[in-house]
């Protein structure tokens, strides 16, 4: 089963430029309760290193390009996001790291819950000890 889960996403298109719509447990499988962007990220500079224990989220590249590498204490994946009109669903318990922005990157993240401290692991070695076990028999649906 792949890590990444692409969303794409419906525009509708005139002469006057497109419109893409989110709406929760439509189009997005969660109710939103917070939304985010990264902009302005250095040359260099990469972002995530952490996974949620309960936090689910969808992740659209706006404009400008970045690439996640997804992990679930198993395998990793890695995945470009470079169209606004495709978003990636990251589950609970799944590592996330951000690299490659480019100097136009847009990136908006979507989120199933409030900002919670407690909900995040920062360290690598905790989220492989909460995941490993049992085949990710921690991960709840």
């Amino acid at each position: 089963m792949s890590l990444v889960k692409i969303i794409n996403f419906r525009s509708s298109s005139d002469e006057r430029g497109s419109l893409c719509s989110l709406e929760s447990n439509k189009n997005i499988p969660f109710d939103i309760k917070r939304v985010y962007y990264i902009f302005g990220t250095k040359p260099g500079v990469s972002r995530g290193f952490h996974a949620h224990r309960n936090l689910q989220q969808v992740a659209v590249c706006i404009t400008g390009s970045c690439r996640f590498i997804l992990d679930d204490g198993e395998s990793s994946e890695s995945i470009i996001l470079d169209e606004p009109l495709k978003g990636i669903l990251i589950e609970s318990l799944v590592w996330r790291e951000i690299y490659d922005f480019t100097p136009d990157c847009v990136l908006m993240v979507l989120a199933s819950d409030h900002y919670h401290e407690k909900d995040y692991i920062r360290k690598y070695e905790i989220f492989r000890e909460q995941t490993y076990h049992g085949n990710n028999s921690s991960k709840q649906s």
